[in-house]
């Protein structure tokens, strides 16, 4: 059986807001569906994305800005940070974690620049959509077998 993540639903309070910093970003718009004041479903995906993220009116009670960690996987994380820096996306420098391993929630185990093997899934860099809601570009040049 396949099973594809299609979807991701953020939570935001300023829905136009939300869409034009993800349009902004080089998202495609997918669909903007205003049923009345207290619904409205907007949907964007990803540059080479199959999951796309929905968010609106009258979707969640989750608190804006609550969602973290999502990743977009890219092959030259320098490429992709310079592009969405170009498009006014406020984006960290790259990162690695010190341990060698996954990023850590918080800062404090991030160590500057790539990761000095050049390895897939190690390097970073973290940005915040206009509601807060956090986000990290993953270099992955090789993926892992099975995957």
């Amino acid at each position: 059986m396949d099973m594809k993540l299609e979807v991701v639903l953020l939570p935001v309070n300023d829905v136009d807001r939300a869409k034009q910093f993800y349009k902004e970003s080089g998202f495609r718009e997918d669909a903007d569906f205003v049923i009345s004041d207290e619904f409205r479903v907007v949907q964007l995906t990803p540059p080479g994305s199959e999951c796309s993220i929905i968010f609106g009116k009258g979707l969640t009670s989750t608190a804006a800005g609550s969602v973290q960690g999502l990743q977009l996987s890219v092959v030259d994380i320098e490429a992709a940070r310079e592009e969405l820096t170009g498009r006014g996306v406020d984006v960290s420098e790259v990162f690695h974690d010190a341990s060698g391993v996954f990023h850590h929630a918080d800062n404090e185990c991030r160590a500057a620049g790539p990761d000095a093997e050049g390895r897939s899934y190690f390097s970073f860099a973290s940005f915040n959509d206009s509601e807060g809601n956090g986000w990290l570009l993953q270099q992955v040049t090789e993926r892992a077998p099975g995957r």
